[in-house]
């Protein structure tokens, strides 16, 4: 019987062990299992991770050569010299019929516009010098410039808008070629009255060249506007607009001039004659001989 104890003990802690034992062994499993899951779904967050990476490395590059593709499109564009040719091929005879006879057909050019612009800058700073105009913050030539291009574009944007809202038929390179050939009229005006001080001749001139040359792009305008309070609007808003710059030119750069003009033509001239003044008697005592006579004075 005790040996039948002894044999019933040793079995029942031989089946503990090796329970215990199968008990570690599936937990090593299950961590080696873990462990496996572990890397594998690294690799694949890493495998996913690298392949975003060059897809977007790809369309990088993608958009770098379409956008260089346009870049190097719009140089060679705006490069290449024959996209102007239409807009200055012109004969300088044919310009000058423009600027004389009317309106028969507005033209699509910018080459007689602009040689009038710069012809408007020479003439208002020879006036600017002349009257001994000073700037303050700036050149003359850029206040020249900065006014004469000034009016020419801003006021053809200014119309082209008008003409837009009231459904008139220009395009804004004919309100340029336009208004730029409406210039010929002041630019005459003030050649002669920067050289030629006169109100009555300036303002003679101003009626007579002035009003031909915006008689002549109000006609131009009235046949391509339906209806009569878009024309009255759109006419005579240009009309005045360039009236007005013509004054403007002419008394703000010569005012000086017209001073000293004023100064010496007008009342201020009997100061500056001779005035009879005061002075006390002096008396003379002489002699002179003349044959056969003897004349004293005193």
């Amino acid at each position: 019987m005790e040996n039948m104890d002894d044999t019933s003990g040793s079995s029942f802690e031989d089946m503990g062990e090796m329970h215990q034992r199968m008990k570690e062994e599936e937990e090593v499993a299950a961590e080696a299992a873990a462990t496996e899951d572990d890397a594998t779904t690294d690799g694949e967050f890493l495998g996913m991770k690298g392949l975003k990476g060059q897809l977007g490395r790809q369309v990088a590059d993608e958009v770098w050569q379409a956008g260089k593709r346009q870049a190097s499109r719009a140089f060679n564009l705006y490069a290449n010299i024959d996209i102007l040719r239409p807009y200055f091929d012109v004969e300088p005879v044919q310009v000058l019929l423009t600027c004389v006879l009317p309106v028969q057909k507005i033209a699509g050019e910018l080459y007689g516009p602009l040689m009038l612009v710069f012809t408007l800058v020479a003439i208002l700073l020879h006036g600017m010098k002349t009257s001994g105009t000073v700037i303050r913050e700036g050149t003359l030539m850029g206040t020249a410039i900065g006014t004469c291009f000034g009016y020419w574009l801003g006021v053809s944007a200014f119309i082209y808008f008008l003409a837009y809202l009231v459904n008139a038929q220009i395009t804004m390179l004919q309100m340029l070629s336009l208004l730029g050939y409406g210039l010929f009229g002041p630019c005459i005006v003030l050649l002669i009255t920067y050289n030629i001080h006169f109100h009555f001749l300036f303002y003679g001139l101003w009626l007579l060249l002035g009003g031909l040359s915006t008689l002549r792009m109000v006609a131009a305008l009235l046949s391509r506007t339906v209806g009569q309070t878009p024309r009255l609007l759109l006419c005579g808003m240009l009309a005045l607009l360039h009236m007005l710059f013509l004054l403007y030119l002419h008394f703000n750069y010569h005012a000086i001039v017209e001073g000293l003009l004023d100064s010496l033509e007008g009342p201020n001239m009997a100061s500056m004659q001779r005035v009879a003044r005061d002075v006390p008697e002096v008396t003379l005592n002489a002699t002179a001989r003349i044959p056969g006579t003897l004349l004293r004075i005193r």
